[in-house]
């Protein structure tokens, strides 16, 4: 990047505030962040899980005994460590317990499978495991056989509360198997802390393995300072009350859960609401019971929060600010959920190779819609990172050109766990190439158009699914909408549009195609429309296009 680039001159500073312009002295890691906490909030709730509390002191005090046990057991620094848990009180002990013991954690998807977990395992040489029980004895114990894992520790997460709901936690509890420990009785076995061995801000402190909507997941290295970084900014950016209430909507394993729920919690001295997974019903009940000042999370869950039939105003009323990320926001979500609950959700945009966000909607902001696409922006860097668009040459596009997103900052990641050639590739002088497309205008306003690789190929026109999919979401009767290209004898591709409906609503597949085709240009308008009881997602709430393409 020379000093001539025009993205350089940030003009999206004008935008921000001095608070958001101010130089940052994060945390050198989460474990600092912790002992700072402990000076003034030691009796206050850091964890709350259902009817079950946690203080900050609790919280130390057992995630040093998790830490003391893994040390016993031979985890050194360095060493990985994998949790595959969902939003509970175990899942924060397991990762502030590697912390400690100086290992570097590998935050797993649930949802995947034997083979998908196998791959992490043995990619990150990972060395204790941390899940389920029930994971364990179904399918874990399998997939982690033949790995480098050397011991595990189970939990159960009926732990730490006595609710026990039934939409979200009908399960039983299991005996502790024989060849695994319980997370639950090392954290309360007392056991030493190890000494000496708290990471500094150049650690490696995640290896996140990407969703995999594209192909094999790769580790990104996201360091101790990477991540404060953002959760630092989260502070600024978003200028929340004093210690406030964090809801977790985004699970924790995911980079938008860790950095903008989990570790911004942590470092405001606020509380961190956790609900297991996500169920639409339950959510509601926890913002009520525990009125929650900030979330973050997917598109698709706001949708399913929205189509809930006990939902109403009352449930967002104690929120001062909602983002969203991981998925594409809607424009006619935001303008329908305003209108109909009270809060505006906030767009954002952000990688696990940036740590989560690298730009965003900071409080007090209405993202603009482009008039030409009807793309709504997810927001404006922060004051201490430079996005540009660049062409397929690598030059720069002026503003307003659409291009590929590259992003330098100090909360992209220095490269992917032992992947020279992927590092090189992606992170050219130290550089993320994102692989989206979208372009900024000249306030600073950053918009995501696409996918490079979802892009549809229709007579030689470009489509780009988003596009297709924000007229979509403007028909009262869809609830989804996923768009891809199949293959056409004549166009070469064609565009297919993948729905789900609200409930209650009524619309045919020859309806929406009609109603895309007023709106749309010839070439745009999907030409099969496809009706689905619902789509395939991750489990952060991501759409998965690939396995539709499946389906055709």
């Amino acid at each position: 990047m020379t000093t001539e680039s025009r993205y350089a001159a940030k003009p999206w500073l004008a935008l921000l505030t001095d608070a958001q312009k101010a130089p940052l002295t994060p945390p050198a890691g989460a474990v600092h962040a912790l002992r700072r906490a402990l000076a003034s909030r030691a009796d206050e709730t850091f964890l709350a899980y259902f009817d079950g509390r946690l203080t900050y002191r609790e919280v130390d005090a057992l995630s040093d005994s998790v830490a003391g046990r893994l040390a016993a057991r031979g985890v050194a620094g360095g060493d990985r460590v994998a949790v595959l848990l969902q939003n509970s009180p175990a899942f924060v002990l397991a990762v502030l317990g590697a912390w400690k013991a100086g290992a570097i954690v590998l935050p797993v998807n649930p949802m995947y499978k034997t083979g998908e977990v196998r791959h992490v395992l043995t990619d990150g040489e990972v060395k204790a495991l941390v899940c389920s029980d029930r994971a364990w004895e179904s399918y874990l114990r399998d997939a982690a056989d033949g790995t480098p894992v050397e011991f595990t520790l189970t939990a159960c997460e009926l732990d730490f509360q006595s609710r026990d709901d039934k939409r979200v936690l009908d399960f039983e509890r299991l005996p502790v198997a024989a060849d695994a420990e319980d997370l639950t009785e090392a954290a309360r076995a007392g056991h030493p802390v190890p000494e000496g061995r708290e990471p500094g801000p150049e650690d490696i402190a995640l290896i996140s393995y990407t969703s995999g909507t594209s192909g094999t997941p790769k580790g990104a290295t996201n360091t101790h300072g990477n991540l404060m970084y953002n959760a630092e900014r989260q502070a600024t950016g978003l200028g929340l009350p004093e210690h406030a209430a964090y809801f977790a909507l985004a699970p924790l394993f995911h980079i938008t859960g860790m950095v903008c729920q989990f570790l911004a919690a942590l470092n405001s001295g606020g509380s961190l609401v956790l609900a297991y997974r996500f169920e639409a019903g339950v959510v509601l009940d926890a913002f009520e019971e525990h009125r929650p000042a900030y979330t973050v999370g997917p598109s698709t869950a706001f949708m399913a929060l929205a189509a809930h039939p006990a939902v109403s105003r009352r449930h967002f009323s104690s929120f001062a600010q909602i983002s969203s990320g991981g998925a594409p926001l809607p424009p006619a979500l935001v303008e329908k959920f305003e209108a109909a609950f009270g809060p505006y959700i906030q767009n954002g945009y952000g990688l696990t190779e940036c740590s989560a966000p690298c730009a965003s909607v900071t409080g007090g902001l209405r993202a603009p819609i482009d008039p030409v696409s009807g793309t709504l922006a997810v927001g404006v860097p922060g004051a201490d990172t430079v996005v540009r668009i660049l062409d397929d040459q690598g030059e720069e596009v002026p503003f307003g050109e659409q291009g590929e997103i590259v992003v330098r900052g100090p909360q992209v990641v220095p490269g992917y766990w032992r992947r020279p050639e992927a590092t090189a590739e992606t992170f050219p002088d130290g550089e993320l190439r994102t692989g989206d497309i979208g372009f900024m205008d000249e306030q600073g306003w950053l918009y995501v158009v696409d996918r490079k690789k979802d892009m549809i190929n229709a007579s030689g026109f470009k489509v780009w699914p988003r596009e297709v999919e924000d007229v979509l979401y403007t028909h009262p009767a869809v609830r989804e909408a996923a768009v891809v290209g199949v293959p056409d004898g004549y166009r070469g591709e064609t565009v297919k549009a993948y729905i789900s409906l609200r409930p209650g609503a009524d619309a045919t597949g020859d309806e929406l195609a009609a109603y895309c085709k007023e709106r749309l240009a010839a070439y745009k308008y999907p030409r099969l429309v496809e009706i689905l009881p619902d789509l395939p997602k991750t489990a952060t709430g991501k759409i998965l296009r690939r396995e539709l393409r499946g389906t055709r």
